[in-house]
């Protein structure tokens, strides 16, 4: 039992001297100047050249797919009230034929819908890519210049606080360059 108890001691000591080693290794860094910077990804993407072409591309793309669905909820809505006023005088497997055929291009117009979303989704991220590459670069330039350890995106509320003096808000700073 001694024996348990004086590895169990000699395991606690060692765990502890290594949070108090880690623990003065990492104020070491910080006081030898861990520096970072932060920056409002999207705030910057907007004030890029491109960003406009980009919105403009993705309105006409919108604006396609918002009048495909108006035509086919059009068709729709007049097979819909040709079936209503016919419905008293249709046999009933002609009734069956075309509230099935209601019933399909519903189903149909609904996929499309979801389809078109998700399409319009990936055409954003695919358009809006090289803007960020762009600005990635921009970064990686800028980070390796000033020395930081890294670069935050504070997009989202993602950093709800920063010590200003260890972290820089590179925001405008970036605005500049790209204007530049």
């Amino acid at each position: 039992m001694r024996i348990s108890m004086n590895r169990n001691l000699r395991t606690i000591l060692r765990v502890v001297a290594m949070l108090v080693v880690y623990h003065f290794s990492l104020t070491a860094a910080t006081a030898q100047g861990l520096k970072f910077g932060y920056i409002n990804f999207d705030e910057v993407i907007r004030i890029m050249p491109e960003y406009a072409q980009v919105e403009s591309d993705m309105s006409q793309l919108r604006s396609k797919y918002d009048a495909e669905m108006k035509r086919a909820e059009d068709e729709f809505n007049k097979k819909y009230e040709e079936f209503l006023e016919g419905q008293h005088d249709f046999a009933p497997s002609i009734f069956q034929k075309r509230q099935a055929e209601l019933i399909d291009m519903m189903d149909k117009n609904i996929s499309f819908k979801n389809e078109a979303r998700r399409l319009l989704r990936q055409a954003e991220q695919d358009a809006r890519q090289p803007l960020k590459d762009k600005l990635k670069g921009i970064l990686a330039r800028l980070g390796q210049e000033r020395g930081y350890a890294f670069i935050l995106n504070t997009d989202g509320d993602a950093l709800p606080f920063v010590n200003p003096e260890q972290g820089e808000d590179i925001t405008q700073m970036v605005k500049d360059l790209i204007k530049n």
